[in-house]
């Protein structure tokens, strides 16, 4: 299967996305102070909670991302070759 130019770039686009957004939470998460994510200086559920949907984000983040990178890289060899 072949990406267009635009999809792989969306792609790519949505991998940095992710990265950006969900690293900036697991810091808000990690300095948090109003009770939610730790009480008397342990973790809460809650932190574990959105600690893995962080997680979570990140793999398909990278995957989604290096699906567009390879979309793109294919595209500039097809276009190299031709």
């Amino acid at each position: 299967m072949k990406l267009s130019r635009p999809i792989s770039w969306f792609l790519l686009a949505f991998g940095v996305w992710s990265w950006v957004i969900w690293i900036t939470f697991v810091k808000n998460l990690v300095k948090d102070s109003s009770g939610l994510a730790f009480e008397d200086g342990h973790p809460t559920a809650y932190f574990f909670v959105h600690l893995t949907l962080a997680v979570v984000s990140f793999v398909l983040g990278t995957v989604i991302g290096g699906i567009g990178l390879r979309g793109l890289r294919a595209l500039s060899r097809t276009s190299r070759t031709s």
